[in-house]
């Protein structure tokens, strides 16, 4: 039963997104066989999320999902996306410190996260401080270069910057 539960998950998660009808269907599949399978609920939470942008939807996914499975290390960093697209904040804060504590978890995708989170509410410092901290979990030199690359973006944006040109100019 498992055998052909896993079977279908990742011929959905293969056809994810290229090919949704036939993604869905397998994950039609794999749920059927087990309903209580949390990476397959959380395929469907992205689907929902990503493809459908119906994030009420994809919230009952991913709580099914964390309901199954709390230490389930796909469901979060999805489920505290989703949280973030539809602007809700407090449950997206308090998702990330939770997933912080899950064992094995990727922690420097969950501290982008965290970063996001602080630069939607414009407290630029404070996400610098977590991509500095994410850093320190990167362990490749792409992710190094993205993490670098977002640090140059929000100091672009952080009206400190417009703060020191305008005491330039008064001086």
């Amino acid at each position: 039963m498992t055998l052909t539960k896993n079977k279908y998950y990742f011929e959905a998660l293969d056809n994810y997104p290229y090919s949704l009808p036939d993604c869905l269907e397998a994950l039609n599949y794999a749920l059927s066989y087990d309903p209580e399978d949390a990476d397959s609920l959380c395929l469907m939470g992205r689907i929902y999320s990503e493809m459908l942008i119906d994030y009420e939807k994809a919230k009952l996914y991913f709580e099914e999902a964390m309901q199954y499975d709390v230490t389930n290390l796909n469901t979060p960093q999805y489920y505290i996306r989703c949280l973030l697209d539809n602007e809700d904040l407090e449950e997206a804060e308090k998702l990330i410190e939770y997933a912080l504590k899950i064992k094995g978890i990727d922690k420097c995708r969950i501290l982008i996260l965290k970063a996001l989170l602080f630069e939607i509410r414009l407290e630029y410092k404070t996400a610098l401080e977590q991509l500095k901290e994410a850093k320190k979990y990167s362990y490749a030199q792409s992710m190094l270069d993205f993490l670098n690359g977002k640090v140059k973006f929000i100091k672009a944006k952080s009206p400190k910057k417009v703060k020191e040109k305008s005491k330039k100019k008064t001086k």
